[in-house]
Parts: C-alpha cells; sequence; structure tokens
C-alpha cells in the first residue's frame, strides 16, 4: 500500500477552495463537478467533496485529526499566512508548533520539522 490522497468533507466546496488556493496555496488540478475539487501541494493531493464536515472541535489536541504543514522558515511562513488573513488558534506542544483551521473546522499544524 501506499498513500493515495486526502479526502476532506467541507460544507461549502467553492469556499474551502478559495481558502485552499488563496490562502494556502495549494494549485487547483482539477474540478471533477462544483462538489469535487482536486487540489495539489508538492507531492500531496487534497480532494474537497460536498459533505458532512466532522464535529468542531475548540481545540487541536481534541480533534478527531490534524493536517500538518512543513515550513523551512516558520516565521516567515507565518507571516505570508497573516497577510493573506489567515487566523492562527495557537500553539500545541511547543510555541513552535502553530495551529489553525479552515473554513470548515479542519485543524492544522504548521511547524519547521527541523525545529521544533
Amino acid at each position: 500500500m501506499q498513500f493515495g490522497h486526502l479526502e476532506l468533507f467541507v460544507s461549502n466546496v467553492a469556499k474551502s477552495k478559495q481558502f485552499y488556493q488563496e490562502v494556502l496555496g495549494f494549485e487547483i488540478t482539477a474540478a471533477q463537478s462544483e462538489n469535487l475539487v482536486w487540489l495539489q501541494n508538492g507531492s500531496i493531493e487534497i480532494l474537497l467533496r460536498q459533505g458532512q464536515p466532522a464535529q468542531l472541535s475548540q481545540k487541536y489536541e481534541h480533534a478527531p485529526s490534524g493536517i500538518v504543514l512543513y515550513t523551512t522558515n516558520l516565521a516567515e511562513t507565518k507571516a505570508l499566512l497573516e497577510s493573506r488573513q489567515l487566523e492562527f488558534k495557537g500553539t500545541v506542544d511547543s510555541e513552535k508548533c502553530l495551529t489553525f483551521t479552515d473554513p470548515d473546522g479542519n485543524w492544522f499544524q504548521l511547524v519547521n520539522p527541523h525545529d521544533h
């Protein structure tokens, strides 16, 4: 077996597509329909699928899952994302593990894998 792709159930595909593309910088690789949009960042593919998102959690460590994004320059990436109106929700485990959510409350962690 090998990793295929992540499938995220979202309440509004258009809104999520805008967030992943304009805020996180994912590339849209295909739109099978208005309810199925493929995105890519590096070797990771995400399929946004119209559906019922997971239950919202108020904290990263209480979420049913988390997506971890790597950067080689945490401060620079944080500043870039904030300039794109991303609101960080705090940290987990260390001040070098920044957390945020997408429009449906899916949790992300942003870290430098060599410095956390």
